[in-house]
């Protein structure tokens, strides 16, 4: 994971209010596994900004990837 890839949360996190599969944008990263996500609507506007371990995210794809990358 790096900065500004787009990521989906893999488990529900209800003390902060957010669902498994809402989406976020890295906007820093902390340590290699510590990251800020933002959080925003489809107006732009944020409505979280959480610091989370890359346990609890995955990026998502928007590309074919190379089968090899697979295996």
């Amino acid at each position: 994971m790096k900065l500004l890839d787009t990521v989906a949360l893999v488990e529900d996190m209800p003390a902060l209010k957010l669902r498994r599969g809402q989406v976020g944008t890295i906007v820093e990263e902390y340590e290699p596994d510590m990251f800020e996500v933002e959080f925003s609507d489809f107006k732009g506007r944020t409505y979280a900004l959480e610091t989370l371990p890359a346990s609890q995210l995955m990026v998502l794809q928007y590309e074919l990837l190379d089968k090899r990358k697979l295996a």
